[in-house]
């Protein structure tokens, strides 16, 4: 579960506002990890106690625009001890062709080196916020590995269908993918209700691609006890659509927390299905 995604939650959900209530609700509720941040020093022991306590597995995001940000940052994850990889947005939007393949190795490189995976997210606003570039860079970098989150494509896009053409662009990031992240776009949105029975048109095409990620690493090389994390992060507003009482803007017309649970269900499910 992200972190993230339990802020400002609403109803029933919206009451575990302490620290380790919200803990308390991601383990309840079967989730298995927790993605978040490096903790700061005097944060650093009531996390590793409350991830202990409720067994959650532990991955943190960064935010590097240089191999020297890179590095900082890894050796802060390193001295937490209890990271299992880092999922990185590389801030650098407008870094292009030998430049940015230069530094993407290089992250890459860092994180081997570290003994800390590191999966750069396929995001707006990032050095991988185009599909077409993205593709690009792994024909160079054939070992990169990647967070998938497609909602920002879809919705970068305006991929309101999918065409083959569309289709054939998106399969090939998921041989690289290491991790998911599970937010549904509309095209026009970023992060839409999928409905409590995923009755929306786009839940099929997200459904397709996280199965064929999964698949891709299930037939992979990989260690004994390598995991394939999957984080159901749907954000507050102003990623969550919102509803103009008061002028507020925070006032979110679904259950973000209900949506969550669904998510959750729906990507066992296909895991279940791929594992057979």
């Amino acid at each position: 579960m992200s972190w993230w995604g339990m802020s400002g939650l609403q109803g029933t959900a919206g009451h575990a506002q302490d620290m380790e209530g919200k803990f308390k609700l991601i383990a309840e509720n079967g989730f298995d990890g927790i993605n978040a941040f490096v903790p700061a020093p005097e944060e650093s022991s009531l996390w590793k106690e409350l991830l202990h306590k409720y067994n959650m597995s532990f991955s943190v995001n960064a935010y590097p625009s240089s191999l020297n940000e890179m590095s900082q940052f890894l050796e802060k994850a390193a001295a937490f001890e209890n990271i299992g990889y880092i999922n990185a947005q590389v801030m650098t939007p407008f870094l292009i062709g030998d430049s940015a393949i230069e530094l993407l190795s290089g992250i890459d490189a860092l994180s081997r080196q570290a003994g800390i995976p590191v999966y750069v997210e396929t995001h707006r606003g990032t050095i991988t916020q185009d599909l077409i570039r993205t593709r690009q860079y792994l024909q160079s970098l054939p070992e990169l590995r990647l967070t998938i989150d497609y909602s920002h494509y879809v919705v970068a896009g305006e991929l309101h269908t999918i065409s083959d053409e569309a289709e054939l662009m998106l399969q090939s990031l998921l041989p690289n993918t290491y991790s998911i992240h599970t937010r549904i776009s509309n095209g026009e949105q970023i992060q839409i209700d999928p409905g409590e029975t995923g009755n929306h048109p786009m839940v099929p095409h997200f459904s397709r691609w996280w199965g064929s990620a999964m698949r891709h690493w299930l037939n992979g090389q990989r260690k004994e006890n390598d995991l394939f994390p999957v984080v159901v992060e749907l954000g507050p507003a102003s990623y969550a659509i919102t509803s103009d009482e008061a002028g507020s803007r925070q006032s979110e017309i679904s259950d973000r927390w209900s949506q969550s649970l669904y998510l959750k269900q729906l990507v066992r499910q296909l895991w279940q299905k791929e594992i057979k």
